[in-house]
């Protein structure tokens, strides 16, 4: 236990690389170390579930390490246990390890019986993945046809989480044309298997041999690829880790480049291996020697809440009424934020540091309103960060120990002896949050939330962008039911001149309703403010603090669905309105919203993405509107449309995350990020099972000769949506990450457009090519390009290699759209054989106002398949038929009867098949 526990604390170089990664994973000689795989709060209590969690990572280690040629190996994993299960003797408290930064979640179906294994991974070719999702019921074995063993699979997920490698089937399509030939899309391109359809009607199923489509070459729709039960290939894992004889990763000479699957797509037609060789964790390490140990486990429990707030009050919090929204964002946290049964206590510090509240319990709004008023009024003095931390280590101590503990820490002043506690804290077990408040908060303060996996966020002196509120209002607890947390609804800011009058409108949608509150502030005088419900009914009873120039209004019960009005007025000053509120039931998933950068650094030239993340329960939701807002140190807001297309920076298409490259920098240090979301008329969520990263559902098995079939896997229909739309508003806070390197103005344009990932091509009337993908911009995925430039090639690695060298479309009448239109191209391949049964090659390459180019795109694949003519049928003369005795000794009736008999046997074969 000791050993596991002091893990955790090797993180500062880990976490400070820049990469932002929730996950506590270390790579120590060869073995993963602090490994999180949390059972979510919704799950039944049942202990053989983590017993079955430790058979599947005990079964994986040894794969793993041989199919990584003894290089890695789990070495120890925490399961995480939720807050409503019994307590153990052998249940800890956590340290540092939360439902947010798990890197396995185990939650139950959603849809029901949707027990597929999947990663969530936003990012690109080699980028790590962020979550690894699996089901009770797939870790009780109730899936061992479909997915093979439990631990094979979760190596498989582990590719995708931990070096950011894609699969290598394709679920929409299963073959492809290659040399005049129909291919299955697996890899490598020597597993062996049949290629079968299974038709049912009435109760009975047959199995068929697949026929020809007359008009594409290619099988009939439902045709499937089943593979031998008994196979000699050793690989691929990444295509399936189902088939016995797979140990392997595909490797660059057994790597089928042609398969249109996502690995080729998304790796430049680059093996697995090849990419987990380029990984940082390759790189580092060399073959064992000796086989290694089994993994070890840790038993942790969720507990109660424990938080404490450390309050910056030196004299700079006197700077542009920073201590009056200090307060308004303190009251927002302490009333609504922070949840119900949480203990918090609170430690303001300047020079000194000075306890404002033990450790109190929150049971009621008494609690809640007897903390409000320890907030502090009056600012002076230095700034001593250090004094604060250790305070608030006191105070927590004083009733429980640190482990699992945060706190909140405000400033707004620099202290350049804050490294002074780092070593305390690293050993404390605590998570810090840290809100950087104006443009002079320490520049080291990040590094507490890094190093303890605390969030980070930045507010800039711009009331009206309202990030002290967002700030804390993204506080709510790691752990625990979604239903517990704090969801923002809204946050908006004005200044307003000559009695001008803010007005709007916040949904309030079913899944949400509980402990709903309306808070709004201002800079000078009170203002007039008018609520009315979506009946139309007048909303009274704000409570008004004129001293900290705020007021609120609690929504008793459940608030009613629908569009809540609200008009605000007053004379030339800032207003700001935040509308939060919790789910509506413990039963229905809230739709959410989560936010994040790719890193918390941004280095310019490089660019910075910022993902949302929406979804009800598992079910993502599609079209929604989304907008993020990004604020420099500067006070320049820039306001970027985040899209779920598939292409840009946005990785899947339609599966909730909605994703854009940031190249707008215009100075160095603290940006923060804030996220709109709004569902309307053609908003829904998706139904049935969404296209995931994640191991292969196998149709079916070749045994002895007989094909046999698994249940078939609920269909991905992307049309299939809930009767009813999805409409709702959410504000999210994206947190802050802090630029470097950027050159002062005017600053020069050094940002190419993006690579185009979505290149489709497909013949057209047999001499044309018709090719569709999505505009980059001048700047990655802003702008419009000046120019593409199209090479083809009837050899894939001389295109992807040579692409300069290829034969080039020409492309004259071909004008960029601007940055995620849809571009379609259709050309006739000239100085190329291009003849029945060729393969064709074809890549695209953006080039920018400057010449600077992108990289080459996705490989697009025709093959020109003419259909054989149909002779014209020449009426032969009649001639009188003998009767056909089946019994008959002619010759031919002879034959006939062989035939007859060979078919009826091959029927019931099938059929028993």
């Amino acid at each position: 236990m000791g050993s596991f526990k002091n893990s955790v604390f090797i993180l500062v170089l880990h976490l400070l690389e820049g990469v932002l990664s929730d996950s506590l994973i270390q790579l120590n000689n060869n073995g993963y170390e602090g490994i999180v795989i949390a059972v979510d709060p919704n799950v039944p209590e049942d202990e053989t579930l983590i017993q079955q969690i430790k058979d599947m990572v005990t079964e994986a280690s040894p794969y793993l390490f041989e199919a990584t040629e003894k290089r890695f190996y789990f070495k120890n994993v925490a399961i995480l246990i939720p807050q409503n299960w019994s307590t153990k003797p052998d249940y800890v408290k956590p340290k540092l390890e939360t439902y947010k930064n798990a890197d396995v979640l185990v939650a139950e179906p959603n849809p029901t019986g949707n027990d597929g294994p999947y990663t969530e991974h936003m990012g690109g070719c080699g980028e790590k993945g962020n979550k690894i999702y699996l089901t009770p019921g797939f870790l009780a074995g109730k899936k061992l046809l479909q997915y093979g063993s439990q631990g094979r699979v979760f190596v498989h997920e582990w590719a995708h989480l931990r070096w950011g490698v894609f699969d290598e089937y394709d679920n929409d399509q299963k073959f492809y044309l290659s040399n005049k030939r129909k291919k299955p899309v697996i890899c490598p391109a020597t597993i062996t298997g049949r290629n079968v359809l299974q038709k049912c009607q009435g109760g009975s199923c047959v199995t068929q041999l697949c026929k020809s489509d007359r008009v594409t070459g290619l099988y009939e729709k439902g045709c499937e690829f089943i593979p031998d039960e008994v196979q000699t290939e050793k690989a691929s894992i990444m295509y399936s880790q189902s088939i016995r004889s797979v140990v392997e990763f595909c490797t660059e000479k057994n790597h089928n480049k042609k398969a249109p699957n996502q690995q080729n797509e998304k790796c430049n037609l680059r093996s697995t291996w090849e990419v987990i060789q380029d990984s940082e964790d390759f790189k580092k390490t060399t073959p064992m020697t000796t086989q290694p140990p089994k993994p070890t486990f840790s038993l942790l429990q969720i507990g109660q809440r424990i938080v404490c707030l450390v309050l910056d009050k030196s004299g700079s919090m006197t700077i542009g009424d920073r201590l009056k929204r200090l307060n308004q964002a303190g009251k927002l946290f302490l009333l609504q934020t922070v949840e119900q049964g949480s203990w918090v206590g609170m430690v303001t510090f300047d020079s000194a540091a000075y306890v404002k509240s033990e450790l109190v319990q929150i049971n009621s709004a008494t609690e809640r309103e007897t903390l409000t008023r320890s907030l502090p009024t009056a600012a002076s003095g230095g700034t001593s960060i250090c004094s604060g931390i250790q305070s608030a280590f006191t105070v927590i101590r004083k009733k429980y120990a640190t482990d699992g503990s945060e706190i909140v820490l405000l400033t707004d002043g620099e202290d350049n002896t804050i490294s002074l506690c780092f070593n305390e804290v690293k050993q404390s077990g605590v998570i810090i949050h840290t809100v950087a408040l104006g443009p002079s908060a320490a520049k080291e303060l990040e590094e507490l939330s890094k190093m303890t996996g605390g969030l980070q966020t930045y507010a800039s002196d711009e009331v009206q962008n309202n990030g002290l509120m967002d700030a804390f209002g993204a506080l709510s607890s790691g752990n625990g039911a979604v239903s517990q947390r704090s969801i923002q609804l809204e946050s908006r800011g004005l200044t307003l001149q000559n009695s001008q009058w803010l007005n709007g409108t916040v949904i309030v949608d079913s899944t949400v309703g509980k402990d709903t509150l309306f808070l709004i502030t201002w800079t000078t005088d009170t203002p007039q403010i008018l609520l009315w419900d979506p009946s139309g009914k007048k909303q009274d009873g704000f409570l008004v603090d004129t001293h900290i120039k705020m007021a609120y209004l609690q929504i008793p019960g459940i608030a009613k669905v629908g569009f809540w009005k609200y008009s605000l007025q007053a004379r030339s000053q800032t207003l700001t309105l935040t509308v939060t509120s919790r789910a509506s039931s413990g039963t229905l998933p809230p739709v959410t919203v989560t936010s994040k950068m790719n890193k918390d650094t941004g280095k310019f030239p490089s660019p910075m993405v910022v993902y949302a993340k929406i979804h009800q329960g598992a079910l993502p939701i599609l079209r929604a509107k989304v907008t993020a807002l990004i604020e420099s140190v500067n006070g320049k807001t820039v306001t970027l449309e985040l899209l779920d297309n598939g292409a840009g920076a946005d990785a899947t298409k339609d599966d909730g995350v909605y994703s854009r490259y940031f190249t707008a920098y215009d100075t160095n240090g603290r940006y923060s990020v804030k996220v709109w979301a709004l569902g309307g008329v053609n908003t829904a969520t998706q139904k049935g099972i969404t296209q995931q990263t994640g191991a292969m559902y196998i149709p079916g098995w070749i045994e002895n000769g007989q094909v046999k079939w698994n249940p078939p896997r609920p269909e991905i229909n992307k049309d299939d949506l809930q009767g009813k739309q999805v409409c709702f508003s959410r504000t999210s806070s994206g947190g802050s990450f802090v630029a470097s390197d950027v050159p002062n103005a005017p600053i020069p344009d050094l940002f190419p457009p993006c690579k185009i990932t979505d290149l489709k091509a497909k013949i057209q009337g047999y001499s044309l090519i018709n090719l569709t993908w999505t505009a980059p911009g001048d700047d990655y995925d802003h702008g419009r390009a000046h120019k593409y430039i199209i090479g083809i090639s009837t050899n894939i690695l001389d295109l992807r290699d040579k692409f300069n060298d290829s034969l080039q479309v020409n492309t004259t009448d071909l004008i960029p759209k601007e940055a995620n239109s849809e571009e379609v191209f259709v050309f006739k391949p000239e100085n190329i054989t291009f003849t029945n049964g060729t393969d064709l090659f074809i890549a695209v390459q953006a080039v920018d106002k400057v010449n600077l180019k992108s990289e080459i795109s996705n490989i697009a694949q025709v093959s020109l398949f003419i259909p054989p003519e149909t002779p014209p049928e020449t009426p032969s003369p009649s001639l009188p038929c003998p009767d056909i005795n089946i019994n008959s000794t002619i010759p031919g009736i002879h034959i006939l009867k062989i035939m007859w008999k060979w078919l009826g046997e091959l029927q019931l074969s099938v059929a028993l098949g």
